[in-house]
């Protein structure tokens, strides 16, 4: 997974807290397509957690969503409505018209 300029600025931020944490990226089963992107801040990784490190910013991956998120683009996008984190993801085969979920292709 890479890290879009943006996305490393906003994840700064984010990070830069009294207590350290760390924020590990996953997806969940969840709408209508059937995944969901899942962000949390954990103390530390976890066992078989990868570990995505660009500029400095760390960032971890779920073990259990390797294959889900496997070449993709992390974002922070901001509009007069919003702000959030997206995914640009390569490996998507649907998405649910809402665009909160997504299933992948199988291999």
């Amino acid at each position: 997974m890479t890290l879009t300029p943006t996305a490393v600025s906003h994840l700064r931020q984010l990070l830069d807290q009294p207590t350290p944490q760390m924020i590990r990226v996953g997806v969940k089963n969840r709408g209508c397509s059937g995944l969901a992107y899942h962000l949390e801040y954990v103390d530390k990784p976890g066992k078989f957690d990868e570990e995505v490190v660009q500029d400095d910013v760390k960032v971890l991956i779920d073990s259990k969503a390797l294959f889900s998120i496997i070449g993709s683009e992390m974002d922070w996008v901001e509009d007069r409505l919003s702000a959030r984190f997206t995914f640009k993801n390569p490996n998507i085969k649907d998405e649910c018209g809402c665009g909160e979920s997504f299933s992948v292709k199988s291999t």
